[in-house]
């Protein structure tokens, strides 16, 4: 598996959305305090970032079962693109809105969301790819991505506020992260998977059919 191509580009992806993704939810206590939102109360006596942290357990919960079933009516390839424009199109919103407490809850809860799926459709784009055999041990590896995405999101925002004093930069970058990985999946990733499924089973009806 981690001879091939496709593993990579696969990892590539997973390491950009959660990159994008966790350059702004494990940001969002900082992010919050900067704009004042941390004291800002919203509802019954709680404040925006508490909302904001309320509902992004909600949605952790949510995002698995709704974006299986949206893999199940527009294919795999084709709602990992949705997924990751939805992540950039909310990170992209936030830039403009971010200071506005309720939009601030929506929106960061919107790209937890959008990210979070990268944890069904990924495992089972690899069991599609190279089987069931070792398909443990094949994602135990394909989730590393989310520690190396993790590691580079929380140093690199850090370094980029502190080198521009702003979070806007955080965002753009962000929001380049996500649309790349949707721009790849969509243009690379969909066809290489369909080329090597469509030898595999080529390949497999060449063993059942009777030599001639």
């Amino acid at each position: 598996m981690v001879q091939s191509g496709i593993f990579w580009l696969m990892y590539l992806l997973i390491t950009l959305v959660a990159f994008g993704g966790l350059m702004v939810t494990a940001q969002l206590k900082p992010i919050a305090a900067t704009y004042g939102l941390d004291q800002t109360v919203v509802l019954f006596g709680v404040t925006a970032i508490g909302l904001a942290l309320i509902l992004d357990r909600i949605l952790n919960g949510v995002t698995r079962p709704f974006w299986r079933w949206i893999s199940d009516r527009l294919g795999r390839y084709h709602t990992m693109t949705l997924a990751f424009g939805l992540e950039a199109l909310a990170i992209l919103i936030l830039l403009q809105l971010v200071q506005h407490p309720l939009w601030f809850i929506i929106l960061t809860g919107v790209t937890f969301f959008a990210w979070g799926e990268i944890f069904l459709l990924f495992p089972a784009a690899i069991g599609d790819v190279f089987g069931p055999d070792y398909a443990t041990t094949n994602y135990g590896i394909q989730y590393t991505a989310k520690g190396t995405a993790s590691i580079a999101s929380g140093w690199s925002a850090a370094k980029i506020l502190e080198a521009t004093g702003s979070w806007i930069p955080v965002f753009w970058i962000a929001v380049a992260c996500d649309l790349l990985a949707a721009g790849l999946a969509f243009c690379w990733l969909r066809g290489l998977v369909a080329h090597r499924i469509a030898r595999q089973q080529e390949a497999a009806l060449a063993e059942v059919s009777p030599r001639r």
